[in-house]
């Protein structure tokens, strides 16, 4: 029945204003805007909406993976537009915000709505 559909997923945000912001300028991914909810188009064909909800509560795992060919300058130009990276008590992160302690190497960081989002460099 579904084998045949184009699906995609989606996720809320707080406010639909900074979330357009966010993802179209910050992180330079394509993004349309119909009926008050955005979708991200992203490679490989595969759209994302983006809804508004009042009481949002972000997501406590991360929604969005972005492979990187070179996690160290994906992150360094990251945060040099201002994107911060998270650090978790359980996952020792080096001075970058990169987890290396084992499988891909990956810095995780959070939309304005406080969604989790994660750059990552798989082993080569």
């Amino acid at each position: 029945m579904f084998g045949t559909t184009k699906a995609f997923s989606g996720f809320s945000v707080d406010d639909i204003d900074a979330a357009r912001e966010f993802y179209g300028e910050t992180l330079g991914l394509r993004v349309s805007e119909q009926n008050g909810m955005l979708t991200l188009h992203i490679a490989g064909g595969r759209d994302i909406l983006v809804y508004p909800k009042p009481d949002h509560t972000p997501a406590t795992y991360t929604i969005l993976n972005f492979p990187v060919d070179d996690i160290e300058k994906a992150v360094d130009e990251l945060a040099d537009r201002g994107v911060r990276f998270e650090r978790y008590d359980h996952l020792e992160a080096d001075d970058k915000g990169i987890f290396r302690g084992g499988g891909p190497l990956i810095a995780w960081f959070t939309d304005p709505a406080g969604n989790v989002l994660a750059v990552l460099q798989e082993p080569s």
